[in-house]
């Protein structure tokens, strides 16, 4: 049986969330392009949007795809529990929410900045180019920088 992606109402690209999302594919796995979106994010905002998880992104209609959106940009309306969002008590307001796209790239470069003001050892890490989680450093990592002995003539 061969997959016909024909028809006036089939979109090989939809733009969800700032994201190019191929239609193609089916739809909890083609919305966890978008970034902050993982798998079990994906096919429970499908089941609260009351989207079926076997469908193609492409054959949504306009109203169900601003269904997704919306549970994934606000579970906590949907019922779906703070233990499943990917931004637990946030250190500068202490909010539980659900971070997407451009945010997550904001969060990750605040945190950092604040590590490296308040001088913590993962902070200092990161500024000067090392390893962080405790990865052994005396013969791996020497990237950039000059490696060997030189030879006497």
């Amino acid at each position: 049986m061969s997959l016909t992606m024909g028809g006036e109402d089939f979109q090989h690209m939809l733009r969800i969330l700032n994201t190019n999302v191929d239609g193609k594919s089916k739809v909890p796995f083609a919305i966890r392009v978008v970034k902050g979106v993982g798998r079990r994010l994906a096919f429970v905002a499908c089941q609260r949007a009351g989207v079926d998880a076997n469908r193609r992104a492409g054959t949504l209609a306009n109203d169900e795809v601003e269904r997704i959106v919306q549970v994934i940009s606000k579970p906590e309306e949907y019922k779906v529990p703070t233990w499943f969002l990917n931004r637990i008590r946030d250190p500068k307001d202490g909010t539980t929410m659900q971070c997407l796209s451009n945010q997550v790239d904001n969060k990750i470069r605040e945190d950092l900045e604040r590590l490296k003001k308040m001088r913590a050892h993962r902070g200092l890490r990161h500024l000067w180019g090392l390893r962080v989680r405790g990865q052994h450093t005396k013969t791996t990592g020497r990237r950039g920088r000059t490696v060997g002995v030189s030879k006497k003539k």
